[in-house]
């Protein structure tokens, strides 16, 4: 790397270092003067990552990771290299013959600051890379910080000296109560705020187009979406006033008298199915949000074919805010499409949540908490003075809980957001005796949630015990309107099969995109509303969120927070009520258990449950539910050791932070990514059009990518493997797309290659 090459007349390795001009990024075809100043990217980056860190009070531990992020570009030979190589990549030092510039600010603020400039070293060490483990082995932070680097002091020449930095409240706290999740979490937290501000600040000079199509938030967003919420609610009130309705209207007034009233803290929303928590707890959000400073509102939703459902909603009761400023206000941001290679677009188009509201699945969510890449990483400091609605907070893995609600914990209590956990089956992830990892008794937005529930019940369970398939199909036949939700792909598609073609029988799986199943959900909503003829056989995606209102419902044997979400498209807005009955919930056990093996802890728990209870839907019964799936369960709150990879050694000055954050990030997996493949469906003529536009394309912008977003069905990674080329297009790097629609799928039940094999998929 000594070496020069004909570019040396650019820079001599003969010019004193403090002669020459230090760039932090070049361009292609234009000469060295207009190219990117490394002190204007340091003083940019500083400065944006301040802005950041000072929402949890620590701006000065953003703007020195910032400031000290590329130290290393001060080098002879970074900037030999850089007037070598001109493509967009050249700064990414994780490709193959980069220079490494990111060594020496991580070596420079161990050294500078006294034990602590060692959590900044682990920032900035990372903002190509990800974030290390503390030792391994390989490359490992230990290593970083004892690499011999190319020599860049003079650079501090340039830049503003350090002067004496402590540690906030909350981390000297942590570090005197040996916290060391805490100290970890910090870090995370840190280095969002760094690479954010990288992404932000190199996209500003080398994409200025794209940077000048980033929002521009008016102050007042929050308070517009709220007037705009309360004018859709008021068109939404129906001619009567039923029961439903009057108990809808006293949990939205519950919900807007606990936003003034209180502090930021954890919230519980305990509200049966049916019972308008979704735009209940969105009104919350906004007002306490208002009332209160927080920056946006964060819906965190278990199952991504539910967050169309919810995002429209939003939508449409936000429309006159989006229609006003020319800016939609609801960020959907599922994981189907993220960008995992790195390079300059992916780096520029990797999403950072600056929305008033974004909806995102409860796996994009943890994995994000846990995660070591920078692309995923951008959004966490987004989290700080957010209010971040859990909804169904219970469908968390036992197996993932530990590490799952310290990370709850910390984002409450030191980082100023406020949680809501809104679920119609409370309580779950409380603390208690027996259950030291819950999370502190959070403020009851309900104030006697028994109540409410005696109030809306509306439906009454029943077990049937086994049922075949056959007999399945019988019973469905015989009611004119029925929804039958069953835990499989493969046992929804044998089911609607089985039950031949006939008018108003429908399908709904993940196995179809979800502008597909937007479409379909319509139609049944048409022919429930006309009174028709309506039979439907759904996986669990028909759950949660879907407004929907059958008079019957079989539901195939699963846990009890899922019979509740199932009970919850039953006689939904009490229509039964006039003929003096109530909804029939039907729970069986269907012939297809071995392949539904993925549900059975909670299916094993909720069948001990129904046998003891009248109702199995009351509070009482959920919290015995509880208590068999999470509570006794201690073995399994931390099953992948996530807790263990967090560890201070106080008597070691050199490292006294050893944090395996990238061996976490690979252990943690709410849902083995590495078994699945996105693929796109260009189906219909809209599918179809999005499709060739990203074809044209030379790499997929931000924009196309959440398009695409509604045409995308996740495939077992073998089975892609036996049609990728072939069936399944690549094209471009982690994209591809159908190109046989009119083969491998229905308009009935979507995505159908090699019929997916048994028990492949859920939901």
């Amino acid at each position: 790397m000594h070496g020069t090459d004909g570019d040396s007349d650019i820079l001599s390795i003969h010019q004193s270092p403090l002669a020459m001009d230090f760039y932090a990024h070049s361009l292609e075809g234009r000469p060295p003067e207009e190219w990117h100043r490394l002190e204007d990217h340091l003083r940019g980056t500083a400065e944006l990552a301040k802005r950041f860190a000072d929402e949890f009070g620590c701006g000065e531990w953003g703007y020195l990771a910032g400031l000290w992020h590329d130290l290393g570009k001060y080098s002879r030979e970074f900037q030999e290299y850089l007037a070598r190589q001109h493509d967009r990549d050249a700064n990414i030092e994780t490709l193959s013959g980069r220079v490494d510039h990111s060594s020496a600010g991580a070596q420079n603020a161990a050294d500078t600051i006294a034990i602590l400039g060692h959590l900044l070293a682990y920032a900035i060490a990372g903002h190509h890379a990800g974030l290390l483990n503390g030792r391994d082995i390989g490359t490992c932070q230990e290593d970083r910080l004892k690499k011999e680097v190319y020599p860049w002091q003079h650079g501090l020449a340039f830049l503003p000296s350090f002067t004496h930095i402590g540690p906030p409240l909350f981390l000297r706290n942590a570090l005197s109560q040996k916290d060391e999740f805490a100290v970890a979490f910090f870090v995370r937290v840190i280095f969002s705020c760094l690479v954010d501000s990288d992404f932000l600040d190199t996209e500003a000079f080398m994409n200025p187009q794209q940077a000048a199509l980033r929002p521009r938030w008016p102050e007042n967003v929050l308070a517009e979406m709220e007037k705009s919420l309360n004018s859709f609610i008021e068109e939404l009130k129906p001619a009567g006033t039923s029961q439903v309705n009057r108990q809808r209207a006293l949990v939205r007034k519950a919900c807007l008298k606990a936003a003034d009233e209180q502090e930021p803290d954890f919230f519980s929303l305990t509200v049966p199915t049916g019972g308008g928590k979704t735009l209940a707890s969105l009104a919350f959000a906004l007002r306490h949000a208002i009332r209160r400073g927080l920056k946006r509102i964060i819906y965190v939703i278990p199952l991504t074919s539910i967050i169309e459902q919810n995002a429209e909603v939003f939508r449409d009761a936000l429309k006159s805010v989006s229609d006003s400023i020319g800016l939609d206000v609801v960020l959907e941001h599922h994981s189907n499409l993220d960008p995992e290679k790195e390079n300059a677009i992916n780096r520029l188009a990797a999403e950072n949540w600056d929305a008033p509201l974004i909806v995102t699945t409860t796996v994009q969510f943890y994995d994000s908490l846990f995660a070591n890449k920078t692309s995923r990483c951008r959004k966490l400091h987004r989290l700080a003075r957010s209010v971040i609605i859990l909804d169904e907070a219970q469908t968390l893995p036992v197996d993932y809980l530990q590490p799952c609600l310290s990370a709850l914990r910390e984002l409450a209590a030191n980082y100023e957001a406020s949680i809501v956990i809104c679920t119609a089956t409370q309580p779950a992830i409380e603390k208690r005796e027996g259950f030291d990892i819950g999370l502190q008794k959070p403020f009851e937005i309900i104030p006697k949630p028994a109540d409410l529930y005696d109030e809306l019940q509306r439906v009454r369970v029943e077990d049937i015990g086994s049922k075949n398939d056959e007999e399945i199909c019988n019973l469905l036949s015989v009611n004119p309107q029925v929804l039958c939700i069953v835990n499989t792909k493969p046992h929804a598609r044998k089911l609607f099969e089985a039950l031949g073609l006939q008018d108003g029988l429908f399908h709904l799986s993940g196995n179809m995109c979800p502008a597909h199943r937007s479409e379909t959900l319509k139609k049944i909503r048409a022919r429930l509303d006309e009174g028709r003829v309506c039979r439907v056989v759904s996986t669990q995606v028909i759950e949660a969120g879907v407004d929907i209102d059958f008079p019957v419902v079989y539901r195939s044997l699963a846990g009890l927070d899922s019979i509740a979400q199932a009970a919850g498209r039953c006689n939904r807005n009490d229509k039964l009520k006039e003929k003096g009955g109530k909804g029939r919930v039907f729970i069986f056990r269907s012939e297809h258990t071995k392949a539904e093996r993925f549900f059975a802890d909670t299916a094993q728990c909720a069948g001990q449950i129904l046998p003891l209870y009248d109702d199995p839907l009351d509070l009482k019964a959920v919290e015995h539910y509880f208590k068999l799936y999470y509570w006794d369960q201690k073995d399994r709150w931390d099953e992948k050791k996530i807790m263990d990879n967090f560890r201070l050694h106080s008597n070691d000055r050199e490292f006294p932070f050893n944090f395996g954050f990238k061996h976490v990030a690979e252990t943690f997996q709410l849902i083995d990514d590495a078994g699945w493949q996105p693929i796109i469906i260009p189906w219909r003529e809209n599918g179809w059009r999005l499709c060739e536009r990203l074809r044209g394309m030379p790499e997929p912008t931000l924009e196309i990518r959440r398009k695409l977003q509604r045409y995308v069905v996740q495939i077992p990674r073998w089975i892609w493997e036996r049609h990728a080329g072939r069936d399944i297009q690549l094209v471009h790097d982690g994209i591809w797309v159908l190109t046989s629609p009119e083969i491998h799928y229905s308009e009935d039940t979507g995505l159908n290659l090699d019929a997916l094999g048994p028990g492949a998929m859920f939901g």
